[in-house]
């Protein structure tokens, strides 16, 4: 590793130097000694270098995970590539505080994988030289992830900034799953107890809400049932589809809100529909169909009440229906098909949530050899390599069938899936696309069942266009963060308000004119912008 500051110390005696020298001799040794730092590699084929070479490399890891140089993934890649990399793991609660002083202090690595590196950290840090543009290293020394490249345009158009560079390399899982983050579930249980049909519409559904409520659906002789209750503005399980039954389905995570329709960008909170919607759920609230603590509770309290010793749920949305109720009450609830709207039709919202990330592997000035680093990180980019990257090992997580398809292993007795892959598997560049489910690697059971309930119930209803993961530039980016907290925290707080005591239409004027005062216009400017560069790039 080599400091920065050093470097520029160096280069400004170096520049002193050439005041008194010969410019031309000067320039030639200054070649020859760059050449001689850089180790001799292996343009194609492995080992990537004949004898061993020391990258070094700092990286988040979870609580779980020990040191990655213990990880066989990597031990592996030693082996064949004949590089070693030296880790410097800092625990993910404390990396990005960490990753802001070494870049303040100059002391970089020669990597920073799995970077952490905002939008204007990639930019920033890009133009002043302390990461490296990334494009001609790609395509000269990464054939695997030029050819991903090559076939998902798109991919390639996200991890682009705005300059025209790539400062870091992608991580992208095309399981199709994260744009429907929202699956509503029903106690069928209680239904045939009460002797209740599955809802179609709305108002059927408030009906059996209430019939949960005052029935004593769970037969203790209390009022315990909680009608429905959702994540408010979680990245799943939240409120969108809701609203979206009155035409306009929202996207409420982290206030986000950004809906497209032909081409142009909505703020859904400040929209008629949105309106309507919050009128009409707030009489919900009132007649107590609705979790009274939706707006402050947290995830462990969700799952919590899915669990407590007499069932209480009646109905839940989130990601899947075992995290809420558990494996022994599983069965009593079943998926509640999208409902017709107040317009009469099926409309589902989809998220703006990206199954491509750009901030996967920043090689830094730092780095003498950069051309074999791309070399290494290639490898992680063969389509069996990248599933194990992103899922963990042949031999720990997979086996290989007859076909050299990666398929589960079955796991020890008491092992859970999500604690273990943290231990074994690092994330960070690797790109799995839709179609290497079923040849290169087999889906993991549990999303393969949520694949399938969206495919049966929910894809067909799906609106067409979302916002995609767009690369501001820094201008855009200093005044989206001006003007985003104070906003976003002021919506949150209304809809919360509105839902729970009313009054949105007796406050809705002077609602907007406050969002226009916040710069929501300006606000909307800017993202309206960001979506028309991104769908002319090439």
């Amino acid at each position: 590793m080599i400091n920065v500051l050093s470097k520029k110390a160096f280069a400004s005696l170096a520049l002193s130097a050439a005041l008194l020298t010969a410019c031309s001799g000067n320039n030639e040794a200054s070649n020859k000694t760059e050449e001689a730092q850089k180790a001799a590699f292996n343009e194609t084929g492995l080992p990537i270098v004949n004898e061993e070479i020391t990258l070094e490399f700092v990286s988040p890891k979870s609580p779980l995970a020990p040191n990655f140089s213990e990880m066989t993934i990597f031990k592996r890649l030693q082996e064949e590539t004949n590089v070693k990399i030296e880790w410097n793991n800092i625990p993910g609660d404390g990396y990005q505080e960490k990753k802001n002083l070494l870049l303040a202090s100059g002391d970089l690595p020669d990597v920073f994988y799995n970077s952490g590196f905002t939008d204007n950290d990639l930019v920033t840090n890009g133009q002043n030289g302390v990461i490296i543009p990334l494009e001609d290293l790609i395509d000269q020394y990464a054939p695997n992830l030029k050819k991903l490249l090559e076939e998902r345009p798109e991919l390639k158009k996200t991890i682009t900034a705005p300059d025209g560079h790539i400062y870091a390399l992608p991580r992208a899982e095309e399981m199709g799953l994260v744009g429907m983050p929202n699956i509503m579930y029903i106690n069928k249980t209680w239904l045939d107890k009460l002797g209740l049909e599955m809802p179609t519409t709305l108002e059927e559904y408030h009906d059996i809400l209430k019939a949960f409520k005052e029935q004593d659906p769970n037969g203790n002789g209390k009022q315990d049932e909680i009608g429905l209750t959702f994540w408010f503005n979680g990245w799943c399980g939240n409120e969108g589809d809701l609203i979206g039954l009155f035409g306009l389905p929202d996207v409420p995570f982290e206030q986000d809100h950004r809906i497209v329709r032909d081409g142009k960008v909505i703020y859904a909170a400040t929209q008629p529909e949105y309106k309507e919607a919050l009128a009409y759920y707030h009489e919900w609230f009132k007649e107590g169909l609705i979790d009274p603590e939706f707006a402050t509770q947290d995830v462990p309290q969700i799952f919590a009440k899915g669990k407590t010793e007499d069932p209480t749920l009646g109905s839940f949305i989130w990601w899947e229906d075992t995290e809420v109720v558990g494996t022994d009450r599983v069965d009593d609830y079943v998926v509640l098909p999208p409902l017709k709207g107040k317009d009469g039709k099926v409309a589902v919202g989809r998220s703006n949530h990206s199954e491509y990330g750009r901030d996967a592997f920043v090689i830094t000035s730092a780095n003498e050899n950069p051309e074999l680093t791309m070399r290494w990180v290639d490898e992680l980019y063969a389509p069996k390599m990248s599933a194990q990257i992103n899922w963990g090992p042949i031999g720990e997580i997979y086996e290989e069938d007859e076909n050299g398809m990666l398929v589960n292993k079955e796991l020890p007795e008491g092992v859970a899936m999500g604690e273990y892959r943290q231990k074994v598997a690092p994330g960070g560049p690797f790109v799995v696309l839709e179609e290497h489910f079923g040849t290169v690697v087999d889906m993991e059971p549990r999303a393969k069942e949520r694949l399938e309930i969206l495919k049966e119930h929910y894809e067909p209803h799906m609106v067409e266009e979302n916002y995609p993961k767009i690369f501001f530039t820094p201008e855009e980016l200093q005044t989206i963060n001006t003007i985003e907290p104070e906003l976003k925290e002021f919506v949150k707080q209304k809809e919360a308000q509105w839902l729970m005591e009313g009054g949105i239409e007796k406050e809705w004027d002077d609602y907007l004119k406050q969002l226009d005062a916040m710069g929501l216009q300006e606000l909307m400017e800017i993202y309206q912008a960001g979506l028309d560069r991104f769908n002319a790039a090439e």
